[in-house]
């Protein structure tokens, strides 16, 4: 049997954040020992390393030990700004909402396989999608592929 790809999923401030939310932390600690485990590898971007600077500190220290894991570090890059700057433009989301277009953009340049969020208003939202996809065919970037945490499982059959 053929070996699976690893894949390689971009995590926004959500999916951080929801390791701790009574709401999302059963549906997110798979995800995390998945991760833990090497069948998933993240993305993490320099627009996730600040937002975590406002964060408490209890999420700050699961971020640190999280960057001690094998991840993928990538930045904002001129191109990214510029398709952030576009899918506000085009009105996928509004100017409010511009790191949620940085994370989006950055991941798409990145070619990650898939976003993963907790954000239902600006990102895992079929309107959204659309629109971030339309924006990146149009310009030539891949199609983004946006999911929560759990869709990204490997649910094994027993």
């Amino acid at each position: 049997m053929a070996s699976k790809k690893i894949l390689r999923v971009y995590v926004d401030t959500s999916v951080v954040g929801g390791t701790f939310d009574k709401e999302f932390d059963w549906q997110t600690e798979p995800f995390w020992d998945a991760v833990r485990a090497g069948k998933i590898r993240v993305i993490v971007s320099d627009i996730l390393r600040g937002e975590m600077q406002g964060a408490p500190e209890h999420v700050r220290d699961f971020f640190n030990d999280l960057l001690n894991q094998d991840i993928e570090y990538v930045k904002l890059t001129q191109e990214a700004e510029d398709l952030a700057e576009t899918y506000i433009v085009e009105k996928v989301v509004g100017k409010s909402c511009l790191d949620d277009a940085r994370h989006i953009a950055i991941a798409t340049i990145a070619k990650a396989d898939i976003l993963i969020s907790w954000n239902f208003k600006h990102i895992v939202n079929v309107n959204r999608i659309r629109g971030y996809n339309s924006v990146n065919i149009r310009l030539g970037h891949p199609m983004i592929d946006i999911r929560t945490p759990q869709e990204v499982m490997d649910y094994e059959e027993e």
